[in-house]
């Protein structure tokens, strides 16, 4: 692995849950070599979210592959040798505490930048490291709620939590690129930059778009399932098969072609009903009942077909079963076996594809898997690591 890009790097991560193992998990993806601090005993709490995958948990085989796991007792003065030993080799320490504990154990950013100046501290908190809601807690749900995303999302009728972890998702990503750019300013300046990310802000640059809507309209999108707020027509349509499929109107140009090659209606091209995507947006419900109409007409392949055809784009509103066979990610090779604690499972290709690189694609971490080879390298004997065992250290 010694050609992945982030060969050489060392990441220390004291983690749990969702938004820092993604970071980690991403960046040892290209190579990091990423030591994964858990409790002794219970380990990341996301191990146990769930024992679906093979008696492992779903969140915890997808955020923790190719890390090392190291369990150790951060409250004995012993833990913390090991973590000072294992900091002053790291070139990146990330963290993702209860609020106000990084601070109380001296691993805040402007602590550990006082001892060892050429490390990168990364928190993820939920609300920041200061300001008046420092100390609350934040879970994924929580943040979509503050943020106003849970008022978008669902029906006119009631609204409904994003169906992945969102808040936590952009948390990590941003945790991820800041500390991409942290390591590139140290290698071309020399200095060592802290990177903070939380996941309310995270969230709310993602709710810019309907935050400057709202602000300047006075209203904000309406809720409209899988119809989209301010374009029309753009949403899901039951067709005769009972199958959803979802189309696009982007601009004038495709709205004529649907109006002549799908609705078969041209005269709908003068209705002043219709005229501009405003027009249409203020007649969606007389613009819907057309459209369902014709739908209704048509099994899903067959109105696929003629969509492609005048050159719309569509998509068949797929469940997750349908997506884990879609043609995409076969024929592109997307997927990679990956070793668990007793199992082998399919696991996706990192995103972002470099030219010539193939990702780590590693085994996901039993609890304390690699405690004895992590303090063996820091100079650790076999009887010092039993009398750290024996003890509750490790």
């Amino acid at each position: 692995m010694s050609d992945l890009p982030l060969a050489g790097i060392t990441v220390v991560s004291i983690e749990q849950a969702v938004a820092a193992p993604f970071a980690t998990r991403q960046l040892a993806d290209l190579g990091a070599r990423v030591i994964k601090i858990e409790r002794p005993g219970g380990g990341d709490f996301a191990r146990r979210y769930d024992t679906t995958v093979h008696d492992q948990s779903s969140y915890f085989v997808w955020l923790n592959r190719s890390k090392e796991s190291l369990t150790l007792d951060l409250k004995s003065s012993r833990g913390r040798d090991v973590l000072d030993k294992l900091l002053t080799e790291a070139d990146v320490f990330v963290q993702n505490l209860a609020p106000g504990a990084a601070g109380r154990l001296g691993l805040d950013a402007t602590s550990l930048s006082e001892r060892f100046p050429s490390l990168i501290a990364c928190s993820v908190s939920g609300y920041g490291t200061d300001g008046p809601w420092s100390d609350r807690k934040a879970y994924d749900l929580l943040v979509q709620c503050q943020t106003g995303l849970v008022s978008l999302t669902g029906t006119p009728e009631s609204s409904a939590r994003v169906g992945v972890s969102v808040a936590d998702i952009s948390a990590g990503m941003y945790a991820y690129s800041g500390i991409l750019t942290a390591l590139l300013t140290r290698a071309t300046t020399g200095v060592a930059r802290a990177v903070e990310v939380s996941l309310f802000e995270a969230l709310a640059e993602w709710m810019s778009q309907p935050a400057y809507y709202t602000r300047h309209s006075g209203t904000q999108p309406a809720r409209f399932g899988t119809q989209h707020a301010t374009i029309a027509p753009y949403g899901a349509y039951t067709a005769a098969d009972g199958k959803d499929v979802l189309f696009s109107i982007q601009n004038e140009h495709e709205w004529v072609a649907l109006c002549e090659q799908f609705l078969e209606r041209p005269d709908l091209i003068e209705d002043a009903r219709f005229a501009t995507n405003s027009d249409r947006v203020a007649h969606r419900e007389e613009l819907n009942a057309l459209v369902r109409e014709r739908f209704a007409r048509s099994a899903s392949r067959e109105v696929m077909k003629i969509l492609d055809q005048v050159g719309i784009a569509n998509a068949g509103v797929n469940n997750v079963a349908e997506f884990l066979e879609h043609p995409v990610l076969h024929d592109r090779n997307r997927w990679r076996d990956v070793q668990i604690p007793g199992a082998v499972v399919p696991a996706l290709v990192p995103p972002a594809d470099l030219a010539g690189i193939e990702p780590r694609m590693d085994a996901v971490p039993d609890i304390g898997e690699h405690t004895d080879d992590v303090l063996t390298g820091l100079g650790y004997s076999a009887s010092d690591i039993a009398v750290l065992r024996a003890d509750n250290v490790v």
